[in-house]
């Protein structure tokens, strides 16, 4: 990370510039909007720049892993070392996120996100690389996450207003997928074929540089630190935890959203991660090529949603809407248990991929719109802290469930057993409160 201030010329940018008159000269692609606030074009440029690098790393690792080790519990033991420090870590990133300038806390797990990339890249290129290094490597990766995840998530309300946090979340889920399903994974795969003649240290190298790329933007930011009002006093680590706690078990749509989010991920998230590139290697006989197009094909699909959900606004049936969309969109992963082409996960790709879109873009609006500004980073480390609490369970299951049912088996009873834990949140008492109480108010566009 640069020690220069570098805030005149990026300020200066001619692409900056231009990003920016265009969002404000914008009537017809409502989605543009939140480019006209100088710090989010700047927060949405780095982190654009770094989800490219995220798409790279989610092909080169699968790919890494499975040459040190071509086993589904490999790879399945690198998601484990991954999201077990981020559950460690997460409630203290929420409230340090809420102590102190989010931009910082933000520019340090970039930096030390980058620096585990790094080194991985480094260790691959010169042939050294051990399964233990990348152990050890992705968990110091994982604890960077840990903080830069709920502060990411607390800046947004912070620099557009209420009008526009629909169009901003949009933004966020258009470029995620472009960059970290479509252009990210198509070029991790394109560099690890041609540039890295099939291995992954190439990739890596990339995806540490554009840590360094969101860094350097979001110090160009305003600093914004966190302000107490006169009189009031830091309170502990533990009561601001609970603070956060409370708020969230106070409404139903949070806590049931969150809780539902553990038990679904449980089921999904360790087989997709883990036995999709299984699939597409040992199965389909893909290479890394072939997994980035499928990633990619979903990207095409997320992009679509959410220019579409700019443009259209929240839906009046918020709630029903979101989990009508994940319900769908989980449950779309069983397809992948009959695939025998390339191209057949491809449209199971774009299904999966369109539908999860569509309902993050509303909850990402619920918690911005609905959670007040103190206590964002904590209910975002809940967030994080709740939904991925199993993961690393997930992770640590998948192989053995796999050697036991096969590959396919257990993708499939993951679409569906994911897929309905979603859909029954839906009979919840008070989950549509929000529909009906008039508490979700934007301000007209």
């Amino acid at each position: 990370m640069s020690r220069f201030d570098l805030r005149p010329k990026i300020r200066s940018s001619f692409f900056l510039r231009n990003v920016r008159l265009r969002a404000r000269g914008s009537s017809r692609f409502r989605i543009l909007r939140p480019l006209a606030h100088r710090d989010f074009a700047l927060l949405w440029l780095g982190n654009s720049i770094s989800m490219l690098g995220d798409g790279i790393y989610y092909v080169a690792i699968a790919w890494q892993v499975y040459e040190l080790r071509n086993v589904p519990s490999a790879l399945a033991v690198v998601g484990l070392a991954t999201t077990l420090p981020m559950v460690i870590f997460l409630l203290l990133g929420g409230v340090i996120s809420d102590r102190f300038d989010r931009r910082r806390v933000m520019i340090a797990g970039d930096i030390v996100r980058g620096v585990a990339i790094l080194a991985i890249g480094v260790l691959s290129v010169t042939g050294s690389i051990e399964f233990w290094h990348v152990i050890v490597l992705v968990a110091v990766y994982g604890i960077g996450e840990a903080f830069f995840g709920p502060a990411f998530g607390a800046i947004v309300p912070d620099i557009v207003p209420p009008s526009e946090l629909v169009q901003a979340n949009s933004l966020e889920q258009f470029v995620r997928p472009l960059a970290f399903r479509l252009a990210g994974p198509a070029l991790g795969g394109w560099i690890i074929a041609a540039i890295g003649g099939g291995e992954a240290g190439a990739a890596f190298l990339v995806d540490a540089a554009t840590f360094g790329a969101s860094a350097l933007a979001l110090l160009a930011m305003t600093p914004r630190p966190i302000t107490r009002a006169t009189g009031e006093e830091q309170a502990s680590f533990l009561r601001e935890a609970m603070e956060g706690l409370r708020f969230v078990k106070s409404r139903t749509w949070l806590w049931a959203t969150l809780g539902s989010a553990t038990v679904t991920l449980l089921f999904f998230w360790g087989p997709f991660e883990v036995l999709l590139p299984y699939i597409v290697k040992n199965r389909l006989g893909g290479g890394a090529d072939d997994l980035g197009l499928i990633f990619a094909v979903g990207g095409v699909g997320a992009i679509i949603a959410a220019f579409l959900m700019a443009q259209r606004g929240l839906p009046g049936r918020h709630i029903l809407f979101m989990y009508s969309s994940w319900s769908i969109g989980i449950a779309s992963v069983s397809l992948y248990a009959f695939t025998t082409e390339v191209w057949q996960a491809m449209v199971i790709s774009f299904i999966e991929a369109t539908m999860i879109t569509c309902g993050m873009i509303v909850w990402g609006t619920l918690m911005r719109a609905l959670v007040p500004t103190a206590l964002q980073g904590r209910v975002n480390s809940l967030d994080w802290l709740v939904s991925i609490g199993l993961v690393p369970l997930s992770y640590a299951l998948t192989g053995p469930v796999a050697k036991w049912l096969g590959a396919e088996s257990t993708l499939l009873w993951a679409g569906i057993l994911g897929g309905a834990t979603t859909a029954g949140v839906l009979f919840i008492p008070g989950m549509f409160d929000t529909e009906r109480d008039g508490s979700l108010v934007l301000e007209p566009t």
